[in-house]
C-alpha cells in the first residue's frame, strides 16, 4: 500500500470518516488531562506565582503555530511536485488553524511576559518573528481567496509558504541565533538540566500531546469540508455548462 492512495479524495475521505472519532476521544483525554492537571494539580512558581500556569496553553500554541506551518509547508510542497489537490486543500485547511494558535501564543505570552518583563509586548527577536509569521499566515490565507482558479491560487500560495517558512525557523531559533532578548530559551530541550521541573513537564508534555491531536482533528475535518465545497462547485460548473 503505498502513501500516495490517500492522495485520493475518496480514499482520503473513507479514511478520515474512520479516523475521526478516534482522534476526538484522544484529543479531548490529552486535552482534559494536560490541562487540570496543570492548572490545579501543580504548584506556584517560587519567583513568577500562579502565572507560570500559562505555560499549560503557551508552549503547546507556540509550538503547533511553527508546526503548522511546516505542515503547510510539507503539503505545498507535494502540490508542486506531485500535483495531489487533497495536499493543496491540506493546506488551505491548516492555515486558519494555524493562525489561531499563533494568535493564542502571542496573547498567553503578553499575559505570561507582562509580571516578569513590565511590558505586555517587547521586540525581542523571538517575539517579532512570531509576530511576522501572524502576518504571513493572515497573507496566506488572503491569498487564498484572492485568487479564483483554485490551481493559481495553489501555486501561489505554496510560493508564499516557501517564504514563510523562513520566519517559522526564525521563530523556534531566535534565542539560539541572538544571544539578546527578554525571551526565554526552549523550556524543553535535549539536555535534561535544561528542563523544566518534572512537576511542570509531565502535565505539559500531556498538554502539548492534546494540542497536536487538535490540530490533526481540525485540520482532518477542515480538509474534508475543503474536499466538500470542490466537488459542490465541480458540479456547480457542469451544472452551468450543461
Amino acid at each position: 500500500m503505498s502513501i500516495w492512495e490517500y492522495a485520493n479524495p475518496k480514499k482520503f475521505m473513507q479514511t478520515s470518516g474512520v479516523v475521526l472519532p478516534f482522534l476526538v476521544v484522544l484529543t479531548v483525554l490529552a486535552l482534559g488531562a494536560g490541562l487540570v492537571w496543570g492548572f490545579f494539580f501543580t504548584p506556584e512558581d517560587y519567583k513568577q506565582g500562579s502565572t507560570v500556569k500559562i505555560i499549560y496553553i503557551h508552549v503547546p500554541a507556540a509550538m503547533m503555530a511553527i508546526n503548522a506551518w511546516a505542515m503547510m509547508l510539507v503539503a505545498s510542497l507535494i502540490w508542486l511536485i506531485r500535483r495531489h489537490h487533497v495536499s493543496a486543500l491540506a493546506a488551505r485547511a491548516a492555515a486558519p488553524v494555524g493562525i489561531v494558535f499563533t494568535l493564542i501564543a502571542l496573547v498567553t505570552g503578553a499575559f505570561w511576559g507582562q509580571p516578569m518583563w513590565g511590558t505586555w509586548w517587547e521586540w525581542d527577536p523571538r517575539l517579532t518573528s512570531f509576530l511576522v509569521l501572524f502576518l504571513f499566515y493572515l497573507g496566506y490565507i488572503a491569498l487564498w481567496e484572492a485568487i479564483e482558479n483554485p490551481d493559481a491560487a495553489a501555486d501561489l500560495t505554496s510560493v508564499l509558504c516557501m517564504v514563510g517558512s523562513v520566519f517559522a525557523i526564525l521563530s523556534r531559533y531566535a534565542v539560539n541565533f541572538w544571544n539578546q532578548g527578554l525571551h526565554q530559551g526552549a523550556t524543553l530541550s535535549m539536555d535534561a538540566e535544561e528542563n523544566i521541573a518534572n512537576v511542570f513537564y509531565v502535565p505539559l508534555l500531556i498538554s502539548i500531546a492534546g494540542f497536536i491531536l487538535l490540530f490533526l482533528t481540525l485540520v482532518l475535518l477542515r480538509t474534508r469540508t475543503e474536499i466538500r465545497v470542490r466537488r459542490i462547485q465541480a458540479l456547480q460548473a457542469r451544472e452551468r455548462m450543461g
